[in-house]
């Protein structure tokens, strides 16, 4: 037990460290002192106003968002035994964000856009998963190629249907695709989400670790394998969903940190997943604070920041998998 503790203690320490310097941070910085009163109550009414109304809502949210990446990254690598896989790279979050945009074109809001994009998200996965199956079995690295060629042509109908839109929603549209967390007001929906898809999937971490090893051996071992693996399927897409209705196609980070964790800690996935719901949010929230810095009062998407972190990781992994 002290085994699991310990690495997640500190976890939740960096995750408060990382909020704090978040909220504190911006346009205009603010002093622990100033932080210190705002969340006690008092302070200016400008600080409470940037505090409360602007940065603690875009900062939970961009925890949120980067936990519920990384743990649907960590479930599809422990469904195809492949650190490469990422909701990102499989076309997921391209799936989610059509379904979303379509809803936004059709003039639809709340949760008619985190529906559609829960949809396309599922539409994207059993289409990966059935033109990777074909006649025969998949193996990981088909799956992986024909989840690079389907985000493709996700891709391909995003540049249609942006070609295609109002010219006076096409620039909020274009910086919602690069990951935006700008107008990520309402952090609950995916922090219950995260919280939820945790303690339900958590208890399944002995089951996954043995399917990990396989499928095969996981049936001999007891494991329902064909349910577990809808599980999986429906769990990632659903998170991947939510993340894209938050903030838009941020990829890599469900491949970045559940890579790095499993260097640091091990595979099993009892640790790896609550792990990832933690540092994916750090990750995130870092970015996230960079993106609003590095050119302030300007604001970067915060998707540029994680492709800059992620495209090297990928391309190292690819390098060591040969």
């Amino acid at each position: 037990m002290r085994r699991l503790s310990l690495p997640l203690g500190m976890l939740l320490a960096a995750s408060l460290a990382a909020l704090a310097l978040s909220v504190s941070v911006g346009s205009v910085n603010l002093a622990w002192g100033e932080l210190w009163a705002v969340l006690r109550g008092d302070g200016e009414a400008l600080a409470r106003t940037l505090v409360l109304d602007l940065r603690v809502p875009r900062s939970l949210s961009a925890f949120a968002t980067g936990g519920l990446l990384a743990v649907a990254g960590a479930l599809m690598q422990v469904l195809l035994r492949n650190p490469l896989a990422d909701p990102y790279v499989l076309g997921l979050s391209g799936g989610a964000s059509v379904g979303a945009l379509a809803a936004m074109l059709a003039g639809m809001g709340g949760m008619v856009i985190s529906g559609s994009a829960f949809a396309g998200a599922l539409a994207s996965t059993l289409l990966v998963f059935g033109l990777a199956h074909g006649t025969g079995s998949w193996t990981p690295s088909r799956l992986l190629l024909t989840g690079v060629v389907v985000a493709a042509g996700w891709g391909a109908v995003i540049t249609l249907m942006l070609a295609t839109s109002p010219a006076d929603r096409l620039p909020g549209m274009l910086y919602w695709l690069m990951g935006d967390l700008s107008y990520a007001r309402t952090p609950l929906p995916p922090l219950a989400l995260l919280g939820v898809a945790c303690l339900l999937v958590i208890p399944l971490g002995r089951s996954l670790n043995v399917l990990a090893r396989g499928p095969l051996q996981a049936a001999a071992l007891g494991v329902a394998v064909r349910p577990l693996e809808w599980v999986i399927y429906v769990a990632a897409s659903l998170l991947t969903a939510m993340a894209v209705t938050t903030a838009g196609s941020i990829g890599f980070v469900g491949l970045v940190v559940p890579h790095m964790l499993r260097l640091v800690l091990g595979n099993d996935q009892r640790l790896i997943l609550p792990a990832c719901a933690l540092a994916g949010g750090i990750l995130l929230v870092l970015a996230d604070t960079l993106a609003r810095t590095v050119i302030a009062p300007e604001q970067l998407p915060v998707g540029v920041i994680t492709a800059l972190l992620g495209v090297p990781t990928f391309l190292y992994l690819l390098y060591r998998s040969r």
